[in-house]
């Protein structure tokens, strides 16, 4: 069992801290905000790229891809969130409690997601089927 070491942590605490209390003008520094291109026009250009991937793939591969490639993305997520939390409690240099809790939400989110869309995808289903012919 590996132990975690207090000091380490409180300094990563303090660093968030920090930056959180940082002006929205000083985001060179930081990875969050406007220089990670998180700013309203690159979301909403991913946005409309992904909608757009979304229907190439539907065209070409049907909803089977679609909801495939689903799939493989929150595994990877959930894969990459549990990587992270080994490297953190070992002790592992690099490893930040910040990613480590952000990567653990998205995993989250993502699967929760998956599950909205599961249970979209079934009420349709059942929708269709008590349908009158």
């Amino acid at each position: 069992m590996s132990t975690i070491d207090v000091n380490s942590v409180l300094s990563q605490m303090r660093q968030l801290g920090a930056q959180a209390s940082m002006p929205a003008a000083d985001t060179a520094s930081s990875p969050v905000g406007a220089a990670a291109g998180n700013d309203f026009g690159s979301i909403f250009k991913q946005s409309l790229s992904a909608v757009s991937d979304a229907a190439t793939t539907t065209a070409t591969g049907g909803i089977g891809s679609l909801i495939a490639q689903g799939i493989s993305a929150v595994a990877g997520a959930q894969n990459s969130a549990a990587t992270q939390v080994n490297a953190f409690e070992r002790g592992d240099a690099g490893s930040d409690i910040g990613a480590t809790a952000i990567a653990g939400q998205k995993a989250d989110l993502s699967f929760r997601a998956l599950v909205q869309v599961r249970n979209k995808l079934t009420d349709a289903y059942t929708n269709i089927m008590n349908m009158p012919v």
